[in-house]
């Protein structure tokens, strides 16, 4: 059966990149990059239409372990480019077209488009931050703010300590939210965009997820982006909360209209 070509990303750059990863998905062809025009490339990769093909690939959704192999191959070709270029826009998974020159001509239709969302990007990188709060120390705010009644006392007793520990937790959740919004907006007004993502259903090391957040940052400003946000990890911290920082990585949260 014929190969079709795999798109990973389209590359804006002065110079053609160099290819720093060269194996992408399991069963596909060696990394390449198709010049479009005007410093605009197209990495690709030539995919059997045997394994890659549309009922093939239906066939494959409902496998989690070959979704996820695929999904972090993909995301190892995309983040090759960074340091390299301009600007990287990730392709969504499994963009395939049936040759090199029908994804150039698709490109090439979708350049007043892809020439905006490169103009957003351009020379700026996403930094993603996610917050939790201990359990711990949930545990603790909580049995300080109410203790459970002691045994042998009266129903009335017990029904009022047990409405203080459910306001006590209502007030611990409302002051979580109250924390992260403000969080989000003082890195906000320090990133060129920021999004607020849904809470993931990935497991979360430490506690419940309060705050998923995307921002993009010039790449000029991510050392006092780093700093700033170090400082308010350790302020967190003594409120019982866990902060993450990762990145840099290409603007995923920033490519869709």
């Amino acid at each position: 059966m014929a190969d079709a070509t795999y798109v990973y990303c389209v590359v804006a750059a002065p110079r053609r990149p160099r290819i720093r990863v060269t194996a992408g998905l399991p069963g596909t062809g060696r990394v390449r990059l198709v010049d479009v025009d005007r410093g605009l490339w197209i990495a690709v990769a030539d995919a059997p239409l045997a394994r890659y093909g549309e009922r093939a690939i239906n066939r494959s959704l409902s496998k989690v372990d070959w979704v996820s192999r695929a999904a972090v191959a993909q995301e190892a070709v995309v983040e090759s480019f960074l340091q390299a270029a301009a600007a990287v826009l990730p392709m969504k998974m499994f963009t395939i077209f049936t040759s090199d020159e029908r994804a150039v001509a698709h490109v090439r239709v979708q350049r007043p488009r892809i020439d905006a969302l490169i103009a957003r990007v351009k020379g700026r990188h996403e930094w993603s931050v996610r917050v939790v709060v201990a359990k711990a120390a949930k545990a603790a705010k909580i049995a300080k703010t109410a203790k459970p009644a002691a045994a042998g006392t009266s129903g009335v007793a017990y029904l009022s300590g047990k409405k203080e520990r459910r306001d006590a937790a209502q007030e611990l959740a409302t002051r979580a939210r109250e924390t992260v919004a403000a969080l989000y907006d003082r890195l906000a007004a320090r990133a060129r965009q920021a999004v607020r993502r849904t809470a993931s259903d990935l497991p979360v090391s430490g506690g419940p997820l309060l705050l998923d957040a995307a921002f993009l940052v010039p790449r000029g400003r991510t050392a006092s982006f780093r700093r700033h946000v170090r400082r308010e990890a350790r302020g967190l911290a003594r409120l019982g909360y866990g902060l993450t920082l990762t990145g840099p990585w290409p603007p995923y949260s920033f490519v869709q209209d």
